[in-house]
């Protein structure tokens, strides 16, 4: 198999703008996966995208004993939106610093995780049957996915998620759970001049109930609450008859999530004339470590140290990822394997190229010993 330079064939990665919602870009990213593998031991199967959203594709390799195997998980959706690579954030290498949008979330990722399935598909020296999934959503949640991430999970004896690395190069082995609410109140219009004391703000409504949802957050159980968008309001002489505001809640366990569910579905109005309608849930369950998921990352460590380095794990991350999803059906999970560097989600979006090699090598590894 011949070896590419990897920031060359990365770039074109990277110049191939991906956001969610446009299909014509993911779709282009799943085309250049299934190019890669092309004439290569590996079937590929893909599945069309549905919502507006663009298709999914799914690598086979190695053993066809039946038997559990080993699952490795990307998303080829990025957040930049299309022409950012022309104006923001260019593609281009500054010393050992590869900028892009989606380079360090998760195509740098993607893109070495692929290697390492390719070489080990080629050398056929996989212990189980391979699978390699590839998304188009999960920056929205993974709506269009979740169902095929879980249905792949129940079918693996390990999932291997190429999210990107922490502080250095740890790799993640639990997040929190994630959930999404969105709050809608009515109240009842009136001049605000004229005929004030008529009115019911739902504005004044919205307040009170966003002072307490953010007094929810506890630290010491790593629970936090977030309103970040609201809005209402008809006029600026006009008691305002409705009003909105969104939750982002974030739990360390599951009960946790099921207390604060609860809690938020069930909100209840500080004034009785006004209406509150409260939708959403749990997006994204805690992916908590287990004694499976420890023992897999103690393989993982030995791997790395036959490599040349020392891999660590960080504290529970705040963020979710599919790897959220697999663990909590109590797969063994390792989240954070994909490539080092900084800034996912903003302008100065980087990878570290000296990170490819050994982490792609950790993989390869993780695929063959697993």
């Amino acid at each position: 198999m011949s070896t590419p330079d990897p920031v060359s064939a990365l770039s074109v990665w990277l110049a191939l703008e991906s956001p969610t919602h446009h299909a014509p870009g993911v779709n282009g990213m799943m085309d250049l996966v299934a190019a890669e593998v092309e004439g290569l031991p590996i079937a590929v199967e893909r599945i069309p995208g549905r919502d507006g959203l663009g298709d999914s594709l799914i690598l086979r390799a190695g053993l066809a004993t039946g038997a559990p195997g080993v699952a490795v998980m990307s998303h080829l959706d990025t957040v930049h939106p299309v022409g950012t690579s022309a104006r923001d954030l260019p593609v281009r290498v500054e010393g050992d610093r590869l900028y892009g949008p989606g380079v360090y979330d998760m195509k740098g990722g993607a893109y070495l995780a692929l290697q390492a399935f390719k070489q080990v598909a080629l050398a056929g020296t996989a212990k189980r049957p391979l699978v390699f999934l590839f998304t188009p959503d999960e920056e929205i949640g993974s709506p269009t996915t979740r169902g095929l991430i879980e249905e792949i999970g129940r079918k693996s004896a390990a999932v291997l998620i190429t999210e990107p690395a922490r502080e250095g190069g740890k790799i993640v082995t639990a997040r929190k759970g994630v959930g999404r609410f969105e709050v809608k109140l009515e109240g009842r219009p009136a001049h605000s001049g004229a005929r004030h004391a008529d009115g019911r703000s739902a504005i004044r409504e919205a307040a009170h109930q966003i002072l307490a949802i953010e007094g929810l957050t506890d630290y010491a159980r790593g629970l936090t609450t977030t309103v970040a968008l609201m809005g209402g309001g008809t006029a600026a002489n006009v008691i305002p008859q409705h009003a909105w505001f969104s939750v982002d809640l974030r739990v360390a366990t599951a009960a946790d999530g099921a207390v604060l569910e609860s809690q938020i579905l069930g909100l209840a109005p500080k004034d009785p004339d006004v209406r509150i309608s409260v939708t959403g849930g749990m997006n994204r369950p805690p992916y908590e470590k287990s004694p499976e998921g420890a023992a897999l990352f103690e393989t993982a460590k030995r791997i790395a140290a036959g490599i040349g380095f020392e891999l660590q794990d960080c504290p529970m991350t705040g963020g979710g990822s599919d790897g959220n999803f697999t663990a909590a059906l109590g797969v063994p999970t390792l989240d954070g394997l994909g490539i080092d560097g900084e800034g996912a989600h903003t302008l100065s979006e980087h990878a570290l190229i000296s990170s490819i090699a050994p982490r792609q090598a950790l993989i390869k590894g993780l695929l063959e010993t697993v």
